[in-house]
């Protein structure tokens, strides 16, 4: 069966439930886990997948996805038993700001 194109998903289980086509970025986990940053920006310019790595981020620490090998089978961060133990094990805060969309922002002078 030929891979769909998914333009315009930015959430990581409708791509992958939907054999979407997906470039494997799993890596990003294994990176950013062993960096121990305090803090991460993830900066690049529109249309780059930001929201959908954050999705994929959700779905792999989050207790919601507990469960959900299904997502990650096959892809590289399920290589290595350490990170399929940690899949499904944090409670996690997700924000995205990707659908507000002002070309400008009132300012109050006081």
């Amino acid at each position: 069966m030929t891979e769909k194109i998914g333009i315009g998903i930015q959430e990581f289980d409708e791509i992958r439930e939907g054999k979407c086509f997906y470039i494997d970025k799993t890596y990003f986990i294994r990176e950013w886990w062993e960096s121990k940053d305090k803090a991460t920006l993830i900066a690049r310019p529109r249309r780059f997948g930001k929201t959908l790595n954050m999705s994929m981020l959700k779905q792999f620490f989050s207790v919601d996805y507990e469960g959900r090998e299904d997502l990650f089978e096959g892809l590289s961060i399920w290589e290595e038993k350490e990170y399929r133990q940690l899949q499904g094990t944090y409670p996690v805060i997700s924000l995205s700001f990707a659908n507000i969309k002002e070309k400008n922002f009132p300012m109050k002078l006081n």
